[in-house]
């Protein structure tokens, strides 16, 4: 059931992404007058198809992609001189039909995020709130770079960090390699730097921070271990046997691996803290206590026009991430590990959708916005690489020639295929049956 939730999810997010992004190309292209004979989502043989006017519509067998066939798209095309094809139109009419499709990924990602936004949604508190330490973990980057509980990280590198969103971010993109930080500790500014863990299946940055939060016991049921040992629903669980609590998943884990064993849980209640000793009861393979726990959270409920002027500032937020995950590829910064393909979008589509549909459209509105934006890269095959070739021959005010095309095509060919080998590889190497058999990574 789980394939098949992957599966559909996966076939679902990318076909209304490739869609749209054709769609696009087919508006802007019937706008300005050119023919289009093939509208496709999906590549190879056909297994649907209709004809209505001059455009045969189709579904084909290899779900990875679409395309829009216009007449007289490419120089080596049968041409007939006359207007309604594509190279017989100005370059900026040609400009506006490959710009549609990245614009209307743009738009999409808007769009749905805005419905995701005004449905509302529970947020972590802390990650609006000043990256001030709270918690260092033992024998961690943040432990060895001298960092303590009270400092305000003030810069990652050169950038400036004002909330602990931004740190996460920062330091999520720079995966096993030196950091400089700027912390700020009893009125002085502390330079120090620290080496960067990679974690979880998509490497991501981590130096051993935790923000000055700790769980929260929604409730408790009557007669439990947790009612027993005065535990009360709003107590905040700073530590269990004297490690910190920071997450609520942080102490589930705790309290499951001490089925049957008594433990030290240090409580705080209003302003007063104190320790209370518990034993989780042992069921199963876990340790139980009979309460809720919760991290402290903040909610919200935007209007209509709230939730568009939050999706813009986020999409424009996410695209400052992507353009600087596209830089740090060239100057090694970002990790070539953190890129996914295929295999890797579809396993996040099953999470997302086992998640409900708002997890899912938020996946859709993150994939829409990256894949409009790289389809603006400037390589050739792409929309921006052909976009590129126009504005090179609008600035030599000739066209090039058919061997300079083809050689630019090439090189982009070429490049996008080494991407493509690369993320295949990276998304093989996440599922352990087919790492297990690659004995360089053993």
């Amino acid at each position: 059931m789980t394939s098949l939730t992957t599966l559909f999810a996966f076939l679902f997010v990318l076909g209304v992404l490739v869609f749209v992004h054709e769609l696009g190309h087919f508006l802007a292209a019937r706008r300005v007058g050119v023919r289009v004979l093939t509208f496709s989502l999906g590549f190879g043989p056909k297994i649907l198809k209709f004809v209505r006017g001059d455009t045969e519509y189709c579904v084909s067998v290899v779900p990875l992609g679409g395309y829009v066939k216009m007449a007289g798209e490419n120089p080596d095309d049968p041409r007939s001189g006359q207007p309604d094809e594509f190279l017989s139109k100005t370059k900026w009419q040609r400009f506006q039909i490959l710009i549609a499709g990245p614009v209307m990924n743009i738009i999409l990602a808007v769009i749905v995020l805005a419905l995701v936004l005004a449905q509302g949604a529970h947020v972590a508190a802390y990650k609006d709130e000043p990256p001030v330490v709270g918690v260092v973990e033992a024998n961690s980057p943040a432990a060895r770079g001298g960092i303590m509980v009270g400092d305000r990280i003030l810069l990652v590198d050169t950038a400036r960090v004002e909330t602990w969103e931004d740190l996460l971010v920062r330091i999520a993109g720079k995966p096993d390699r030196d950091v400089n930080l700027v912390l700020l500790r009893g009125g002085q500014t502390i330079t120090t730097t620290v080496h960067t863990t990679a974690e979880g299946r998509f490497e991501i940055g981590n130096i051993g921070v935790m923000p000055d939060t700790h769980p929260i016991v929604d409730s408790v049921i009557a007669g439990g271990p947790a009612e027993k040992s005065g535990l009360k629903a709003g107590d905040e669980i700073l530590a269990v046997n004297n490690e910190p609590m920071v997450f609520r998943s942080q102490l589930i884990s705790a309290i499951s691996s001490r089925g049957g064993q008594s433990a030290d849980f240090t409580v705080r209640r209003g302003s007063e803290t104190f320790h209370i000793r518990a034993t989780p009861a042992q069921r199963g393979a876990r340790g139980m206590m009979d309460m809720y726990l919760t991290d402290r959270m903040k909610s919200f409920t935007p209007g209509p026009l709230e939730a568009l002027k939050m999706s813009v500032d986020e999409n424009i937020e996410s695209s400052g991430l992507i353009f600087r995950t596209l830089a740090g590829l060239f100057t090694g910064e970002t990790s070539i590990r953190q890129l996914q393909g295929p295999v890797g979008i579809a396993q996040l589509s099953g999470e997302s959708a086992q998640e409900g549909w708002v997890s899912l459209f938020s996946l859709m509105a993150m994939l829409s916005i990256n894949l409009g934006i790289l389809n603006l890269m400037p390589i050739p095959v792409l929309d921006g690489g052909h976009i590129l070739i126009l504005m090179l021959e609008g600035v030599a005010r000739r066209d090039f020639s058919m061997r300079v095309k083809e050689k630019m095509l090439l090189a982009g060919f070429v490049l996008l295929m080494m991407l493509m080998v690369t993320v295949i590889y990276n998304d093989l190497t996440r599922i352990s049956w087919i790492e297990n058999l690659m004995p360089w990574r053993n």
